[in-house]
């Protein structure tokens, strides 16, 4: 089992990119979202490894907020290089909060920029309900994910506590940032932020599970249902595992500590609407998947060359790839992974399966700003949920997760 938490997300309707409206060509429009693509990863690395060659100093309230813009024409100029791209402007919130962040999280510049810029992005096929797009990197560790300008607003505030939390809760589930980016070119704005990858596609789901501690509608529809890889809901969870997920004693303690700090942490950015995200890597199946042959030999090497990948997990050394088993046991020696369990998963027991999962927050950034505006969210909202709210006990309880210990 691997805990893993999802940013905060906003209901949104954000659009794919538009295209030239002019053709319908699916080539064009290929065409039109590399070009944007690369366009982004020509300013990150312009911003990033620019950002290298200065140097480091303490970190001040003001770098939260400052903005730097950048213009690169196809020409080039003294501090941009010529490209084939057309000409457009980009934004680096934050540069000096953000590399401090990747600092603390262990990512070395070069590091950050052979990810990013070396290889093309891969959209993924099955976007989040937010409307989010999110494209990852080729060596699977990181993520681009698309925002509206509110949720690039509300994270930019965020990022003074964000902060604060990180040096004083090292074992935080909560995602991590790595940069904040607006890309503009012919009056469309396109803002993106960098963070982890949450659920590694190397490590199959074979079960994917958004939980909100309420039953009322909490099932996956047929549509989503029929998807190659679904995301079911509490009902559907209760359906396929009605005696829950079992972990370890100390390691069920630790996980639910870890859950209760971030809900703090939540709670004092009056941030509510926000969920449990289940993976369930089940090893029978896969050993079963293998014997009969299921897999291809391209999917099976790049499964092994994840699962080989530093069976002793150092947390000072991998903590900006760090799974749920390295963030609640961040104080804990070395983990040394044995047989085929995935690196960094946290061993689980099920009825009839011999499983891991991967344990996170979903978080949609609904923000509440006074007493009075929680206390109508939680009126209007308690019936539809089917629940009965005392005091502030809105935030998710462990004990209803249908995790023991």
């Amino acid at each position: 089992v691997c805990v893993i938490l999802k940013p905060p997300t906003s209901p949104q309707k954000f659009e794919k990119p538009q295209h030239d409206r002019t053709s319908n060509s699916p080539s064009d429009l290929q065409i039109q979202t590399s070009q944007i693509m690369g366009s982004i990863q020509l300013g990150i690395q312009h911003a990033v490894g620019g950002l290298a060659s200065k140097p480091e100093r303490d970190l001040l309230m003001q770098d939260f907020m400052t903005v730097e813009t950048t213009v690169f024409t196809s020409d080039g100029s003294s501090q941009t290089p010529a490209h084939h791209y057309s000409e457009f402007t980009f934004k680096t919130y934050a540069p000096i909060a953000f590399r401090y962040f990747r600092d603390l999280f262990g990512i070395q510049p070069d590091d950050f920029l052979i990810s990013f810029c070396s290889s093309s992005l891969r959209e993924l096929s099955n976007p989040g309900a937010s409307g989010s797009i999110f494209y990852l990197t080729a060596d699977d560790e990181f993520i681009i994910k698309t925002v509206q300008h509110k949720e690039g607003e509300f994270l930019q505030k965020l990022l003074p506590g964000y902060y604060m939390n990180l040096n004083q809760n090292p074992r935080t589930l909560l995602p991590k940032f790595f940069g904040l980016y607006c890309y503009q070119c012919n009056h469309k704005n396109i803002r993106i932020v960098a963070m982890n990858n949450l659920l590694p596609s190397i490590i199959p789901m074979h079960q994917k599970y958004d939980l909100k501690g309420s039953t009322y509608k909490r099932k996956a529809n047929k549509s989503e249902r029929s998807k190659k890889s679904p995301t079911y809901k509490d009902l559907d969870f209760l359906e396929h595992h009605p005696e829950g997920i079992f972990l370890e004693a100390d390691t069920y303690t630790a996980l639910v500590n870890t859950i209760r700090r971030d809900c703090r942490v939540l709670e004092s950015f009056k941030i509510m609407d926000y969920s449990l995200l289940v993976g369930v890597h089940n090893l029978d199946q896969e050993s079963r998947e293998t014997r009969a042959g299921k897999d291809s030999d391209t999917e099976q090497q790049t499964s092994d060359k994840g699962l080989q990948r530093n069976r002793s997990i150092n947390r000072h050394k991998l903590v900006a790839h760090s799974t749920a088993m390295e963030s609640i046991q961040a104080e804990s020696q070395p983990i040394d992974h044995q047989g085929d369990v995935p690196p960094g998963g946290i061993p689980a027991r099920m009825p009839r399966v011999n499983g891991s999962s991967y344990i996170g927050y979903h978080r949609h950034s609904t923000k509440l700003q006074t007493e009075e505006e929680i206390r109508t969210y939680l009126e209007v909202n308690s019936a539809r949920w089917g629940l009965r709210i005392r005091s502030s006990s809105w935030f998710l309880r462990p004990e209803v997760s249908g995790i023991h210990g």
